[in-house]
């Protein structure tokens, strides 16, 4: 049984790649597992999906400041997109490099725009990742 869920969790794992939202980096992510920590790529993802969350926060206030800090917005935007690139969530990685040109032109309409595209693609990419760490949760259990 927990041999059939673990195949469910690399099969899962596998359609998220075909989604287009992840690249090779969450393959070597999901490599990265081992007994030494078994909660690393749990651990990785949470945070990714909460520093991001918080991040995509920030970026909201700041695009609605009367006067915004392209620079600040920028520094936020790299943070999310290192991020991004560690877990392999290649969607929102791409989102952010788009992001970023609009900060070195201090186009406040572009940023807004691609704020919302940045959001449903992370969110996207969070959902995902929340369904495969439920499903290695199950197997946990199953395995008790």
């Amino acid at each position: 049984m927990a041999a059939t869920m673990k195949l469910s969790t690399l099969g899962y794992a596998a359609s998220m790649l075909s989604t287009g939202l992840f690249d090779e980096e969450f393959q070597k992510l999901l490599l990265l597992q081992n007994n030494s920590d078994p909660n690393f790529v749990t651990e990785t993802i949470t945070m990714f999906c909460e520093d991001g969350e918080q991040t995509i926060g920030e970026l909201t206030k700041q695009l609605g400041k009367q006067c915004v800090n392209f620079d600040e917005v920028a520094n936020f935007v790299h943070k999310l997109e290192g991020g991004s690139a560690s877990v392999g969530a290649k969607r929102v990685k791409n989102t952010c490099i788009q992001f970023l040109e609009f900060c070195k032109e201090k186009n406040r309409d572009g940023c807004l725009k691609t704020l919302d595209t940045l959001r449903v693609a992370f969110y996207e990419v969070s959902g995902k990742f929340k369904d495969m760490l439920q499903l290695e949760q199950q197997q946990a259990e199953a395995t008790k």
